[in-house]
């Protein structure tokens, strides 16, 4: 009895050289990208009808189907570098085929590369777009899109929360972009690796959601990956070809919130707003900040109201304290506010402004200067320790002591001092339990 021919659909990888699989490709990319008013569905996945059970057999079409020509392909999996291919435990994060997955070149009229649109964006408004997808756990594909018109990738889910004019991918997100140093990285920045000699073999990219602890050896990711949209504990930079990731900030962030609880507060950001914000004639709400950051670090003397958004020479003076704090001195230390002075400032960083001599009431201690984030950590015993708990109780935050508190760093301290820190209206990375030296400012002033 002769064999009975199977039909099956067949999605043709992305590197088949033939006829049918290559003019399906082109008539594909032909089509317009969804920014430019396509729809998602021409995008998709399209598929060859096969006749198995004849390998290698090519069909032809009848005039009833317009003349179009189709060749038998063996079926099975794509290669190494087609679209299928994935590692163990979701790891593989693949770009995709060629085609529109990989965008269009931006040219201007001239023909040179133009400068991509932006939108304006918050960093809370990156992040809330990104919760949205994790949410509705947005199921991972390199064809499909989701309903908001973004492709349910890696790149476009970044699309989605920097809120791009379109679906890009690993090769131009970087035009969106600063970039910038590891260590300084926000809520709603990136960390890209785009592998330019084979684009679908790991490039990926994350959205950074914040430090998971002190050591900043891992963070909160937001990411697009298999199975579906995800949050997640992840290792600096990411699972693997973690040195290649590079870190990027959007060029449209405007007025966004860095990690809760940092240093200047909700609605701030850590971009230094310009020489012109501050000196004599200055009225705004960067003085505002500035003062508020300076009396965090030791500047309060300096001011007998306020701050607040007039320039004054308490301002002047209160600058020139914390400047002079750092060992700078001459035009270093003017009392007005650089970039290297707005920075140390917005990150918490530098030596803070010390006491008055001879400032504190009879019997008083000046506050003690923060002893490094080392000597808080599991396993650890020393007299820091114990300082700390002593003041968490003195402040009303010991009610996780059964005895002590000690020497001896306990899920008892790490559970008062985050209580202290949630009592700051601190989230997220903020209020993990460890000190820093924000929490331990705030705790001894």
């Amino acid at each position: 009895m002769a064999a009975v021919p199977v039909f099956e659909e067949y999605e043709p990888p992305a590197d088949c050289p033939c006829t049918g699989c290559s003019r399906q490709r082109r008539e594909t990319a032909l089509r317009p990208a969804v920014r430019l008013g396509g729809h998602p569905a021409a995008h998709g996945p399209r598929r060859a009808l096969v006749l198995l059970g004849a390998a290698g057999v090519a069909l032809t079409a009848g005039p009833g189907a317009g003349g179009a020509t189709a060749l038998a392909h063996p079926a099975g999996p794509a290669g190494p570098s087609g679209p299928q291919a994935r590692a163990a435990d979701g790891d593989d994060t693949p770009q995709g085929g060629t085609g529109p997955l990989h965008g269009r070149p931006h040219a201007g009229p001239s023909g040179q590369a133009a400068e991509p649109a932006l939108r304006p964006a918050t960093r809370a408004e990156i992040i809330n777009r990104a919760k949205r997808w994790v949410a509705a756990k947005v199921p991972y594909s390199m064809e499909k899109y989701w309903t908001d018109g973004y492709r349910q990738d890696c790149s476009g889910f970044v699309s989605m929360a920097w809120n791009l004019a379109g679906n890009e991918w690993t090769g131009s997100l970087d035009r969106f972009g600063t970039r910038l140093d590891r260590s300084d990285l926000q809520p709603g920045d990136i960390l890209l690796f785009h592998n330019p000699a084979d684009p679908n073999r790991g490039s990926h990219v994350t959205l950074f959601g914040g430090w998971t602890d002190y050591t900043h050896t891992s963070y909160t990711a937001y990411e697009q990956a298999k199975p579906h949209a995800r949050r997640q504990a992840t290792p600096m930079a990411y699972w693997n070809n973690s040195s290649r990731y590079v870190a990027y900030r959007y060029k449209g962030l405007t007025g966004g919130t860095g990690t809760p609880g940092a240093p200047g507060g909700p609605g701030t950001s850590a971009a230094y707003p310009g020489a012109g914000s501050f000196g004599p004639g200055a009225n705004n709400a960067h003085v505002t900040r500035l003062g508020r950051m300076l009396t965090e670090r030791g500047a309060g003397r300096f001011y007998r109201s306020g701050p607040g958004p007039r320039w004054t020479d308490a301002d002047r003076r209160a600058t020139q304290a914390f400047q002079r704090a750092q060992g700078w001195t001459g035009r270093e230390a003017d009392g007005l506010p650089g970039p290297h002075t707005w920075r140390l400032l917005v990150t918490g960083q530098g030596r803070d402004v010390p006491a008055a001599p001879g400032s504190g009431a009879p019997g008083t201690v000046a506050a003690p200067p923060f002893p490094g984030a080392g000597h808080f950590r599991p396993g650890a015993v020393n007299a820091h320790v114990e300082r700390l708990g002593r003041q968490l109780v003195k402040r009303g935050f010991g009610a996780h002591y059964r005895s002590g508190p000690g020497p001896r760093w306990t899920e008892a301290d790490r559970r008062n001092v985050e209580a202290f820190q949630r009592a700051q209206g601190w989230r997220g990375a903020a209020a993990n339990g460890y000190p820093g030296p924000d929490t331990w400012r705030r705790l001894f002033r």
